[in-house]
């Protein structure tokens, strides 16, 4: 590795400064060979006529040349023209962040520019936050966006989750490198090249465009497909430019704070972990119910630090805490990091871009209440919907109130389709005959029947649409050719899945969020889940419910794992392992200890939404 600051970094920073030059020239060598392609016919068109003006090419043949070249050239002009056209006015995609006015972070924009004046390259024209662990210039001075086409700086865009856990000297370390880059970026090689590549891809991407009728749009295909000629000509050469532009920056940045960069590359990927799981088990049940933590930025603080506590690894981290975070240099961090956070929730799950009625902002004090409970009960109340439209013995009943006029045989069946919401009536449908176990009445029975309840179900005969039990009929259908199993899972398994699905379509759809790529979410985060999955998260909302209710137990919040039940305020942590055992198995008797244990009654009903 070249020394920090000897002759070999200067040297690098050349052979990275060169290198992206001669790539960049690369690129604009294709733009000159389109260019020069555009106006071949119109040259040759000359030729012919000043032939014919000095008397050389004369003739009704050379006549006819001179029409045939004439309109040839006029109509790869005109093409070459709209190609032109469409690539200046197209809008280049542009990240959406949330813009910093310098007024809002003052410190920060002197800490950037200072970094910049000890790096010898020009500032960056602004700073944004983006939510996600990454930073990044990005070039915004395309016309499309209303600013001069050249002179103007990238933009600084910073990943928020770095300014609420790293320290002030760990952010500069980190930026170091990223502010770098702004060298290169003035090249005017390098600028003219950033402008072509971007407006090319910007043109292929205006065939798909919504507001376009059905002419234009045919018309900005057929553009669109010589900007993917072009792009493809120069995508290699654009690429190893960007290389080059990373290397000389990473290479002039070897000179500042090099030491702490090292340590701070290690916060990069701890903030990167935390923060990914903060999202997928925390952010994730808030935003599929409507409700949006608003203070995200400072939630992967606590999951960092609760990582730090648990992981030995990270057990120096903590000792950083006492040091300035870099959040210090906003000047309203809270603002700041709500506005993140709406942001976060728009590109990761697709949500408004404004709060109303059904799109909130819920602090991290009232999670467990406003969020985890009353997904609890959501489920346990639509696990008990499906049991009683299933009926008894995985038959869908077909009136499961049945009144006087029922016959006799009918009065146990409906009897048992109409019991409270109780545990107990989770565990007898789902629980199978055990050789030399204590089995609930009727299980061997249930199972035997589940097949013939998912098949009735699958013909409509429950209270399942057609449309809405496809969704999880194939699930169901892959899950039944497992060599192990249980049959009574599988069956409400499968309903479970038709009715969330059908839960899903009745739903009012939100207003779509636009992004610029289309329509947001750019990163969805849900992951798939089978029929079983669905139906253990709904069994174990049941059995938190009834702890609640009967037991000393209380909803929590886990920054790490997200929604979690504490149980004389300690989070319990063996529920699932009991829970996949009477789902997976059929086998009841491990949940029964646990409940025994913990003191819950799954006899008695629990409050449903």
């Amino acid at each position: 590795m070249y020394g920090v600051s000897g002759t070999g970094s200067v040297i690098g920073e050349e052979l990275g400064a060169r290198a992206a030059r001669a790539r960049a020239l690369a690129v604009l060598r294709v733009r000159g060979r389109a260019l020069g392609a555009a106006v071949l016919p119109a040259a040759v068109a000359v030729v012919l006529y000043a032939g014919g003006v000095t008397g050389h090419f004369t003739g009704p043949g050379w006549d006819t040349a001179r029409w045939v070249v004439t309109a040839l050239a006029v109509v790869v002009l005109l093409v070459a023209a709209a190609v032109a056209l469409v690539v200046a006015r197209a809008r280049p995609a542009v990240t959406p962040t949330v813009e910093l006015a310098e007024s809002s972070a003052p410190d920060l924009y002197r800490m950037v520019r200072d970094l910049a004046d000890r790096l010898g390259v020009p500032a960056p024209s602004a700073i944004a936050l983006t939510p996600d662990c990454d930073s990044w210039l990005e070039d915004r001075s395309h016309p499309a966006h209303g600013r001069h086409r050249g002179g103007d700086a990238p933009v600084l865009v910073i990943g928020s989750p770095f300014l609420w856990w790293m320290r002030v000297a760990e952010l500069r370390a980190v930026l170091a490198p990223v502010v770098a880059g702004t060298g290169p970026a003035a090249h005017p090689d390098i600028a003219a090249a950033r402008r072509f590549v971007r407006g090319l891809d910007a043109a292929v991407a205006v065939p798909r465009h919504p507001d376009l009728d059905p002419v234009r749009r045919l018309g900005a295909r057929g553009v669109g497909r010589l900007a993917r000629i072009m792009l493809k000509g120069c995508r290699g050469h654009a690429a190893e430019m960007e290389r080059g532009v990373a290397a000389a920056g990473s290479e002039r940045a070897q000179a500042v704070d090099y030491g702490v960069r090292i340590v701070a590359q290690e916060q990069v990927g701890l903030a990167y972990a935390g923060w990914d799981r903060l999202l997928t088990r925390v952010a994730l049940p808030a935003w599929r119910m409507g409700r949006w933590p608003a203070r995200l930025d400072a939630g992967v603080v606590s999951a960092l630090t609760e990582l730090s506590r648990r992981d030995r690894l990270a057990e120096g981290f903590a000792s950083r805490l006492g040091e300035r975070p870099a959040c210090d240099l906003l000047e309203e961090p809270g603002a700041v990091d709500e506005a993140t956070s709406l942001l976060a929730a728009r590109l990761f799950h697709g949500g408004p871009a404004e709060p109303g009625p059904d799109w909130a902002p819920v602090e991290w004090s009232q999670y467990p209440e406003e969020v985890v409970d009353r997904k609890w009960r959501a489920d346990a109340a639509r696990l008990h919907q499906v049991l009683d439209g299933l009926g008894p013995a995985g038959r869908p009943d077909p009136a499961p109130h049945a009144g006087a006029g029922a016959a006799p045989g009918e009065a146990s069946d409906a009897s048992d389709a109409s019991d409270g919401p109780t545990l107990s009536r989770v565990m007898a449908r789902l629980s199978t005959a055990r050789p030399g176990a204590g089995n609930t009445p009727g299980a061997a029975e249930a199972a035997r029947d589940a097949g013939e309840g998912a098949h009735a179900a699958a013909a409509g005969e429950g209270a399942y649409e057609a449309g809405a039990y496809e969704a999880g009929a194939g699930e169901a259908a892959d899950e039944a050719a497992l060599p192990e199993g249980n049959p009574a899972a599988d069956a409400l398994a499968a309903a479970l899945t038709a009715q969330t699905a059908r839960e899903e379509g009745l739903r009012p759809a939100a207003p779509a969020a636009e992004g610029p790529d289309g329509p947001l979410p750019l990163f969805p985060l849900q992951p798939p889940r089978t029929g079983r999955d669905l139906l253990a998260d709904h069994v174990a909302a049941m059995v938190c419910c009834a702890a609640v209710d009967t037991a000393e137990a209380a909803p929590g919040l886990d920054w790490l794992d997200g929604p979690a039940l504490l149980v004389a305020g300690e989070r319990s942590t063996d529920l699932n392992a009991v829970v996949l055992a009477l789902v997976e198995d059929g086998d009841p008797e491990p949940l029964r200890a646990w409940l025994t244990r913990t003191g819950v009654r799954p006899e008695k009903p629990v409050r449903l939404v």
